[in-house]
């Protein structure tokens, strides 16, 4: 019989469990805490079970863990980059973040990525599969554990795309919130999409209070669908629709993400036309020199994102430059797994 992933089950869903196995709906809260909050996988260890019931779930239910495959760690600022190796032998990226009031995690929702964004390298070694919502989770406990410090904030921006694994993210959402469990704010998680407008109305009516942050990239529809291909289904129009509505079912501000790219969406007409795009919507615009990628000849100007930052100033578009972190381990995500699956390609499926 297949043993169920425990860390992917919700409370209710545990309690279900337990009751149909003839437990207590109770013993569920506790096995939450072993697992959420003392983060102990071990069944044997819960010792406030009883024998009977540990055996059950050791029976019945597992716990998927992930494993560190390589680390790398800036000498710069601190930043960690983790290249985990899933129980499917697969890999996905983490990155842990330091800032003056904490710890901000970057973890990935996707082995891969469909999305094909030109900029980015997450899609160019190709998708595997959505993360279940056990192996997001574990990141966050992996890394903490790894590290010896305790997060403070959440971003679902690497690997992957979120709203294309939306039935795991949200359930993965509602567990490290639980208050039986890990009890994690919503308001400290940010979640990057590139714009699948129904998962957008979709995510709205729950109301989660998190961050939703729209990776934008350019300010018209052409120069928009040739560097993000899902702009060819949901143009920036309806996106910006998506975005007013899930602004007023939430009441939370967007978070417009916009990577300056040197020749393709840097120029003072794009600045303009962004301005226009953005007035009279409740939102912040969070400019980010795009990042190196080997197989892509994308850079950007060292003046250019200041320039276009004062440009939307005076436009009056509020508009941050987004710090660079772990420039010097290739903090963004993707090049990592690329080259662990480019390895195992070479060598016959066994990682160097």
């Amino acid at each position: 019989m297949e043993k169920t992933d425990i860390m992917s089950l919700d409370l209710p869903e545990l309690e279900a469990r337990l009751e149909a196995a003839g437990e207590k709906k109770f013993r569920a809260k506790q096995i939450y805490k072993w697992l959420h909050v003392k983060r102990i996988f071990d069944f044997d260890k819960m010792t406030d079970l009883s024998v009977q019931l540990r055996e059950h779930l050791k029976d019945n239910f597992c716990v998927n863990g992930l494993f560190v495959q390589k680390k790398l760690e800036s000498s710069i600022d601190n930043t960690v980059k983790y290249l985990y190796r899933l129980s499917d032998g697969n890999y996905v990226e983490t990155v842990l973040m330091e800032y003056s009031y904490g710890h901000s995690i970057c973890v990935s929702t996707q082995v891969g990525c469909k999305m094909g964004c030109r900029f980015c390298a997450s899609a160019i070694a190709g998708f595997v599969r959505s993360l279940e919502p056990s192996e997001i989770l574990m990141q966050i406990y992996e890394t903490e554990r790894n590290s010896g410090v305790k997060v403070s904030g959440v971003v679902l921006m690497g690997i992957g795309e979120p709203l294309d694994n939306f039935d795991n993210v949200v359930k993965f959402l509602r567990i490290l919130s639980d208050s039986s469990g890990n009890n994690f704010s919503l308001r400290h998680v940010s979640l990057s999409t590139c714009g699948i407008v129904p998962r957008i109305y979709d995510l709205a009516e729950l109301k989660l209070q998190l961050t939703l942050c729209i990776s934008l990239h350019a300010s018209d529809n052409e120069a928009r669908s040739e560097i993000m291909p899902v702009n060819r289904a949901y143009n920036i129009q309806e996106l910006l629709g998506a975005c007013r509505h899930y602004i007023d079912r939430t009441g939370r501000r967007i978070t417009f993400e916009y990577a300056v790219i040197s020749g393709v969406n840097s120029s003072d007409k794009d600045a303009d036309r962004l301005s226009d795009l953005l007035r009279g919507i409740n939102c912040h615009v969070n400019l980010i020199p795009v990042n190196k990628v080997r197989e892509r000849d994308y850079h950007t100007a060292s003046s250019a994102v200041a320039d276009f930052a004062k440009r939307l100033g005076k436009r009056g578009i509020n508009a941050t430059v987004r710090r660079t972190l772990g420039s010097d381990i290739e903090a963004a995500c993707g090049q990592l797994r690329r080259d662990a699956a480019k390895r195992e390609t070479e060598n016959g499926g066994a990682d160097a």
